[in-house]
């Protein structure tokens, strides 16, 4: 073959082009393993803490779905190496080749140790002779090889609607499969929760999660024992069953072994147990840690402060300005509905009957009522997205939320903190892009275990945020839109508490490890201001009304300091008087001559002068106090409106009394 590539050449460059021209797909659980930092997973303390997290809030989720006061069991067991080995079936082994390993310390770097430990003593004994206070000696370096990993199992346990039997492998074996997808308010959004710690169970630890549930009315609890074969993102099932369930139990108990690290996030962890009790007070949870050393172990226990609980969120239809090209695809391929007036009507929010003939009319001679919503073509749909964008609607009303209400706000702040006072807020419900969403905020002043200065705590869909908060527009709204010297509030030597929840069927996390809210939605951020000041106004009425009282009692304790020293002063000038008056020294007028009559035959003594000027200076106290608080601007406290609530026909034998601060249960 003249000026050709030989048959050899040929094939041999085409086999290249072809390997490397071979596309490659990854499954959803392939990717978010590679990526666990997506999903909270950056580290093994932060999965400890990102697993408990999702245990919790999926038991709550459950409890809620069903009206049941939430019972949640967290357990994390400290698991040493031999008994890890010993569950995945290996047996120990002692070190042969210790040089090998990362924590091997050469004589040279134990000599070194051992003399600057003996410098450390030599120092601590001249300290001690000198009387000198020594300083706490350090903890002592130790290297820690790459394979000594700690593992905890991880347990949570709920009331709630427990799980179909059929259904439980796909919940936990498949990412991106859940029932939490839709437009409501929820607390996840990723579908990831429990499978993600499946993931990091399997990458850290080799070991399947263990699963029980049983629903109400059930007569057996299903257990299941699973894993997840990340490259087809399928659950791989060991054991699924049911046994008798004798106890009427319904539920979850969910079981995970992982790689963990308990010390360095042990603080985040109660922290996020003790922020969980203050925004869900209707629920109580109960908290262990149990290590192989005892005097470690941990139990604390949140209990149930009310039985008022926020109603269950409801799932509502996209609002016209909050959608998108590939959403009205997929709507227009869900949809049940024959035509297009139908499909507008019924697909979305705000759009009645007659609204939708005029959008109809306004998209032009393409458009008709009756036309078969199916048949709608990709440039069509671009022209709905148009208007919609261009078109003005209704807001969406928030009746679709399910905010934590002032009353639960103020009792779990009241529970957990036991501030000296505190106010709460609870806005109307605003949109940003077509989504509904309401701000509640609380502040605090004084309490339990709070720093001086300001104490942010942040919720968004009733979950408590704990990281990344420097740049959460709670966080700036707080430390500079807010002028606390104007409510009488200092900003660095108070205990300053400031809780901000945020509910919406659409929260703007800031990535998708729900960590914070950004601070670029204006329409979010002018109501986290407004309901901060809110607070603060209310704040402001109780701390003038405090510093009223302190001076008032200041003035009294001042002007009845002097009361024995005026009153002696006063009843020796007038026994002088009396003296000169019985003599005929000196005359007085009648008004006085009566008085000094009155001295003489002891009617006026001293005790009765003292009397009379403590009852004046309790008089002049008031006037006082009167004119202060006129000049304040201090009046009443403004009332709230209590809502009697319609009885309910299976509970009637006792109606509730609302106010946005406190439930009245009257027991007919």
């Amino acid at each position: 073959m003249a000026g050709g590539d030989s048959p050899a050449e040929t094939k041999k460059g085409s086999s290249k082009n072809s390997k490397e021209s071979t596309l490659k797909q990854k499954s959803p659980a392939e990717f978010f393993a590679e990526n666990k930092n997506i999903a909270g997973f950056d580290n093994p303390g932060k999965s400890l803490y990102t697993t408990v997290r999702e245990l919790v809030e999926n038991a709550l989720d459950s409890s809620e779905s069903i009206s049941e006061l939430p019972e949640v069991e967290v357990t994390i067991e400290e698991i040493g190496k031999s008994k890890f080995n010993s569950m995945i079936g290996l047996i120990d082994r002692e070190r042969v080749d210790t040089k090998l390993y990362d924590d091997y310390e050469t004589d040279k770097a134990r000599e070194k140790r051992l003399v600057k430990e003996a410098r450390a003593s030599e120092i601590q004994a001249k300290n001690l002779a000198s009387g000198k206070k020594n300083k706490e000696p350090g903890v002592s370096k130790v290297l820690k090889a790459r394979g000594e990993a700690s593992y905890y199992k991880v347990t949570c346990k709920d009331n709630g609607k427990g799980m179909p039997h059929d259904d439980i492998p796909n919940m936990f074996g498949r990412v991106l499969s859940g029932t939490k997808y839709g437009l409501k308010q929820t607390r996840g959004k990723f579908g990831l929760g429990a499978k993600m710690a499946l993931i990091w169970s399997k990458m850290s630890t080799g070991l399947p999660i263990e699963i029980s549930s049983s629903m109400k009315s059930q007569n057996y609890v299903t257990f299941c024992r699973l894993d997840i074969d990340i490259h087809r993102n399928i659950p791989h099932i060991h054991l699924h069953e049911k046994k008798a369930n004798k106890e009427k139990w319904h539920g979850a108990e969910i079981q995970v072994v992982i790689e963990g690290n308990w010390t360095t996030y042990r603080s985040k962890i109660l922290h996020y147990m003790r922020q969980m009790a203050v925004i869900t007070p209707y629920a109580q949870f109960l908290f262990r840690f149990i290590s192989e050393t005892p005097e470690k172990n941990v139990t604390v226990k949140f209990t149930r402060r009310t039985d008022v609980m926020p109603p269950i969120p409801i799932e509502t239809k996209h609002h016209p300005s909050s959608v998108d090209l590939l959403l009205i695809k997929r709507l227009v391929t869900d949809t049940s509905k024959k035509n297009l007036l139908q499909f507008l009507q019924n697909e979305f929010v705000n759009i009645n009957k007659n609204l939708a003939a005029r959008l109809i009319g306004e998209m032009g001679p393409d458009f008709s009522p009756g036309m078969a919503v199916k048949s709608v073509t990709a440039q069509q749909m671009v022209r709905i997205h148009q208007l919609f964008r261009q078109a003005k609607f209704d807001d969406p009303s928030g009746d679709c939320l399910s905010p934590a209400g002032e009353y639960n706000l103020r009792l779990g702040i009241i529970k957990e903190l036991h501030p000296d006072m505190v106010a709460t807020h609870s806005g109307s419900a605003q949109v940003f892009e077509g989504h509904p969403f309401i701000v509640e905020a609380g502040v605090s002043v004084g309490g339990r275990d709070v720093k001086q200065g300001i104490n942010i705590f942040r919720f968004a869909n009733r979950i408590p945020l704990l990281f990344e908060q420097g740049g959460d527009v709670v966080t700036r709204t707080a430390l500079k839109r807010i002028n606390w010297n104007s409510y009488k509030i200092n900003q660095t030597q108070d205990k300053i508490g400031v809780f901000v929840s945020i509910v919406s069927t659409k929260v703007p996390f800031k990535g998708t490890g729900k960590e914070y809210i950004g601070d670029d939605i204006s329409e979010i951020a002018t109501a986290v201001k407004s309901a901060i000041q809110q607070c603060c106004i209310q704040l402001k009425s109780k701390i003038v009304k405090r510093l009223q009282a302190r001076e008032q009692q200041e003035r009294k304790r001042s002007l009845s300091r002097y009361i024995p020293d005026a009153t002696g002063a006063v009843y020796e000038v007038l026994k002088q008087m009396t003296e000169e008056h019985t003599k005929k020294r000196k005359r007085y007028k009648e008004e006085e001559t009566a008085m000094l009559e009155k001295v003489s035959k002891h009617i006026i003594t001293k005790e009765t002068l003292k009397e009379k000027l403590a009852e004046h200076v309790e008089q002049v106290d008031y006037e006082m106090a009167l004119e202060y608080a006129t000049q304040s601007g201090v009046s009443e406290e403004p009332r709230e409106n209590i809502y009697l609530q319609q009885l309910n026909p299976n509970h009637s034998n006792s109606i509730d009394l609302h106010s946005p601060t406190f439930v009245f249960r009257l027991i007919l």
